[in-house]
């Protein structure tokens, strides 16, 4: 209950007057730490020997791994994983899921790719986060090898995953056929519809210079057009030279609220002359 109002004074008074601590009370003090942005105070109880067990091992690593990103503790995050594989936990899905994130958000693809391999039964979610990580590190032919891997696998996709792909294929220079070739996989899957992946097929085309499909997905969104949807045809137009169209679409864009990127303002000013 304290730990929960953010009292962790007081919750840590009552932890130390504890006897016995059991596996709920070291979890309930390291997460409340960390959900107060302590992450530092979180770590110190971590690191306590009385503070893991076989039974606690989600649980707390959740937490854990939390607080090593806020304090940049990658080699804890490290060790933590050391003990999972040590305790013969490392197939398993939801820790697997847990230390992929970790190694992403710290820029370590072996690491991450490791535990990938590692773990059984991947899910949607794992696969996702994998091509995901790829995508934001630019390592687009491999976010590509992982989708036609996760085809093959018959794992199923979700927006997120053809998001992701739609987004990789446009910066592939293949002149848009592998994009092509995801976006029918979308339309036979029923996913063309949704924001995200609408968006991400503006990107695609437009970064592959497929204009006029670009904008036909642009027209397709209508009113759901978000930010990210109005930058992703600006880009197309502004890469192939389309100054008049990059105006007209700015003046859109504030009618609609919208305001562009800071980078793109300063593309277009230069591409137009100032």
């Amino acid at each position: 209950m304290y730990a929960s109002c953010d009292c962790l004074d007081d919750a840590l008074n009552l932890f130390n007057k504890m006897p016995i601590r059991n596996t709920i009370s070291w979890v309930t003090m390291i997460a409340g730490y960390v959900h107060k942005d302590e992450p530092r105070e979180a770590l110190k109880l971590f690191k306590m020997p009385q503070s893991i067990s076989l039974e606690s091992t989600g649980l707390i690593v959740v937490s854990v791994l939390k607080a090593c990103f806020q304090t940049g503790e990658f080699g804890l995050g490290k060790q933590v994983h050391g003990w999972v594989l040590k305790v013969g936990l490392g197939k398993d899905l939801f820790l697997g899921s847990l230390f992929v994130g970790f190694y992403m958000k710290f820029r370590c693809l072996e690491g991450a790719r490791f535990v990938f391999e590692q773990v059984c039964h991947r899910d949607t979610v794992l696969w996702t986060a994998m091509i995901a990580g790829y995508y934001r590190e630019g390592k687009f032919v491999e976010v590509v090898d992982l989708f036609k891997d996760m085809g093959r696998k018959g794992v199923k996709k979700n927006n997120f995953t053809m998001s992701s792909v739609l987004r990789a294929c446009g910066r592939i220079e293949d002149n848009g056929q592998l994009g092509r070739q995801v976006h029918a996989g979308a339309i036979k899957l029923g996913m063309e519809m949704d924001i995200y992946v609408k968006s991400s097929l503006v990107d695609m085309y437009g970064r592959c210079g497929l204009l006029h499909d670009a904008r036909r997905v642009f027209e397709i969104v209508g009113d759901q057009r978000n930010d990210v949807c109005w930058n992703a045809m600006l880009t197309g137009y502004l890469q192939k030279g389309f100054y008049g169209e990059v105006i007209k679409l700015m003046y859109q864009m504030k009618a609609a609220g919208l305001k562009p990127q800071e980078t793109m303002l300063k593309k277009a000013r230069l591409a137009c002359g100032g």
